[in-house]
């Protein structure tokens, strides 16, 4: 039979104000002032109404019991049905996962609307025990969202959560995504970047996993998985990616080239040779157009090439992409 625990308990939040502290500094003093008592002093029991009338003033360590014990007592029945809470989830996951993640079940399930997606992450993601990996492509964060999944992951880091995460090289120059990692690497996290990255991933215990829709029209649907096999196979496309990352430090001066110059350039060439937009090069390296433009004409520059075409032989001819970069560029034919 259900049960329901209430014990009634709550708890509002008391400040001491300015003018409080003031008037609690006077009493101590021996010099009552006159005027009305603050209603702070008297709700944390620093001042005491006398049986005669008039006030005494009260040592905090004496007042902060009363004051105290209801908040810790609050907090305490918090974690309580908190805990309750965790256990009930957990029995109800093993009946879910019974009947719709074994058996002839493909272990893979949709969830749909931005809220929804960001409420079953947010809930995956604070039951999460032993690590997190994610891939997060497509540049620099928005500012918005990394203010929100910060409180999220630093709580489960605090619960010693081991977290990897796999960037774009180009966040090496995102203040907001910059500010984001020092905050999550001196918690614990650990921070890579690579040139481009194979697509959006999070992994939780390395029992759940979530991708966004592979139809580029459905944006607002996200795929669940839960089947052992493929939850293997996406840990290992992550961690031959995380191999080949570079480090990325919480220490500013370690965010700058030569990866966000010498690497970046050298895969949007790889990309331009084989054919690919300026456009379709921007998407796939998380960066702007402008920015892919910028590379192409730079490496023209230096080899002095006149046209795209032109530029694609030189880099050929040079083997430029098998060699330092800003190696002394080879004559013009």
């Amino acid at each position: 039979m259900c049960t329901q625990a209430d014990t009634g308990v709550r708890v509002r939040s008391v400040e001491l104000c300015d003018e409080g502290l003031a008037f609690y500094e006077d009493a101590v003093r021996g010099d009552l002032p006159v005027r009305e008592c603050p209603r702070c002093l008297l709700d944390l029991g620093l001042l005491r109404e006398l049986p005669g009338g008039g006030l005494t003033p009260l040592p905090p360590g004496l007042a902060a019991n009363a004051v105290m014990r209801p908040l810790e007592t609050d907090i305490e029945e918090k974690q309580r049905a908190l805990a309750a809470a965790r256990v009930a989830m957990h029995r109800a996951e093993e009946v879910y996962r019974t009947h719709t993640g074994g058996g002839t079940s493909s272990g893979i399930r949709e969830v749909s609307g931005a809220a929804v997606i960001s409420a079953t992450l947010s809930s995956v993601v604070e039951s999460c025990r032993e690590e997190i990996l994610t891939a997060q492509p497509g540049g620099g964060r928005p500012s918005e969202l990394l203010a929100k999944a910060l409180p999220r992951e630093l709580a489960a880091l605090e619960r010693g959560v081991r977290q990897r995460t796999i960037y774009q090289h180009t966040v090496r120059s995102h203040a907001p995504t910059l500010a984001y990692v020092e905050h999550i690497s001196v918690a614990g996290a650990e921070v890579r970047t690579l040139d481009e990255v194979f697509d959006r991933l999070i992994v939780c215990d390395r029992k759940i996993a979530f991708v966004p829709d592979p139809d580029a029209e459905r944006q607002q649907l996200a795929l669940v998985i839960e089947h052992p096999g493929m939850i293997r196979y996406l840990v290992g496309i992550f961690d031959k990616s995380w191999e080949r990352a570079a480090p990325l430090r919480h220490t500013p001066t370690e965010h700058r080239p030569p990866l966000l110059t010498d690497e970046t350039r050298r895969a949007v060439l790889h990309l331009m040779v084989n054919g690919y937009t300026d456009e379709t090069i921007a998407g796939r390296l998380g960066m702007s157009a402008r920015t892919v433009a910028t590379h192409v004409r730079k490496a023209s520059e230096q080899l002095g090439s006149r046209s795209r075409a032109q530029l694609a032989y030189l880099i050929a001819r040079s083997g430029i992409l098998d060699e330092d970069l800003y190696a002394p560029a080879p004559r013009r034919p």
